[in-house]
């Protein structure tokens, strides 16, 4: 197998615009993968906390290091406090806020409390507000690093559970782009096939907004490792014929028994995974575990928008080849980007993107007034779970 690990991405950055000496968040943004690979740079608390609520940012680590970041950045680009004490009290509440952009994450509450707890302590020091400024986004800065260290260890400990030639299974995205960089369940998978122990990867579509599809199948393809894309309900399928040697998946809050919320649908994958005798492995930093949480009954679930599932969204680029076309659609966007209206609730906005034009859709696919139940996660049960691997090594729940 020749791999090509350097192909994968890195999701979020800190960077200072050389133009105008501005500072800004650099993301990918993962609603247009991977038909576009578009950066967005959030110079705002409120331009991450929307980039959060679209899901351009996602994943546990990512959105810990990203609300991190949120605080550091309100503080170079929004802050106009002059004191010590004015400066702390606009922190806490830039961290109340990036912290409530999604219930059911514990690592972006984990990462708002790290940047504010930092903050409080630099002048407690007796850091002059320079200097504590500077400090917390070196700070925020080195979380990103320290996150692909704890990834690459995740990987470290999960690969020898991987036996040689193994075909695992994965659901939803904890690669590479649902951190800052590497994976926590693709980074095991990373690791074991650079041990030369991966045979094949399927992964799940994840619906309703495609993550495994979009984007752990575009992750494992750069790598090149060998995967194949199915339908969540062919899980089953393919585990009772024997295809699947073990699922590995990542977590966005471990309770303290062992209960792990995941994206929803990785309940299914546990109980048929129990019921197949294949290992189940939990993929996820320490940061993760919520001891304040007994178990999974007390977790905060997240309900997304109906239009989730009510019809899907589409992004892309679309070159016209003759005259006729790329008059028409000049004419659309003569004056930047338009949004064009649709009967059934459909909706469009084109504009021009060099010599193509990139476009960004809804398309209604329900009958109207469907009513519609759409939680983001599920929580399995500890007694589902062969393990949970962390960076500090692999643990067994309780009963296991």
């Amino acid at each position: 197998m020749s791999l090509e690990l350097s192909q994968i991405p890195r999701t979020i950055w800190w960077d200072v615009d050389a133009t105008d000496g501005i500072a800004g968040v650099y993301l990918i943004d993962q609603t247009r993968l991977p038909l576009r690979g578009d950066v967005l740079c959030c110079r705002s608390l409120a331009g991450i906390e929307t980039a959060i609520q679209t899901l351009a940012l996602r994943g546990a680590p990512a959105l810990g290091v990203g609300a991190a970041m949120a605080v550091a950045l309100w503080s170079e680009n929004e802050s106009v406090a002059t004191s010590a004490k004015e400066w702390l009290a606009g922190i806490d509440e830039a961290a109340k806020l990036i912290g409530q952009a999604r219930p059911t994450a514990v690592n972006l509450t984990w990462g708002a409390k790290r940047a504010r707890v930092f903050a409080h302590t630099q002048i407690e020091q007796g850091a002059t507000l320079t200097a504590a400024k500077e400090a917390l986004v070196a700070f925020v800065k080195q979380m990103a690093k320290d996150d692909e260290e704890t990834n690459r260890a995740i990987g470290a400990n999960g690969a020898p559970l991987i036996m040689p030639g193994s075909r695992v299974l994965t659901h939803c995205n904890a690669g590479s782009l649902g951190t800052a960089y590497f994976g926590t369940a693709l980074g095991v998978i990373y690791t074991a096939a650079e041990q030369g122990k991966i045979e094949h990867v399927w992964a799940c579509e994840t619906r309703p907004l495609n993550q495994g599809a979009r984007l752990t199948v575009w992750e494992l393809m750069r790598a090149k490792i060998p995967c194949a894309l199915i339908s969540d309900s062919t899980a089953a399928s393919v585990m009772a014929q024997g295809w699947v040697d073990a699922v590995l998946v990542g977590a966005d809050r471990i309770c303290a028994n062992g209960d792990t919320a995941n994206k929803v649908g990785t309940l299914a994958l546990a109980l048929l995974a129990h019921h197949y005798a294949i290992p189940f492995y939990v993929c996820a930093p320490s940061s993760t575990i919520d001891r304040s949480l007994a178990d999974g009954s007390e977790v905060p679930i997240e309900q997304r928008d109906h239009r989730e599932l009510a019809g899907f969204t589409a992004s892309g680029i679309i070159t016209p080849d003759d005259a006729v076309s790329t008059q028409a659609f000049d004419l659309l966007t003569a004056e930047g980007a338009r949004a064009l209206a649709f009967k059934e609730e459909h909706q469009m906005v084109i504009e021009r993107k060099g010599g193509a034009y990139s476009f960004d859709g809804w398309f209604q696919s329900t009958p109207s007034q469907t009513q519609i139940y759409n939680p983001a996660f599920d929580v399995t049960p500890a007694r589902l779970i062969t393990a949970i691997i962390t960076e500090t090594g692999t643990h067994k729940p309780a009963g296991r």
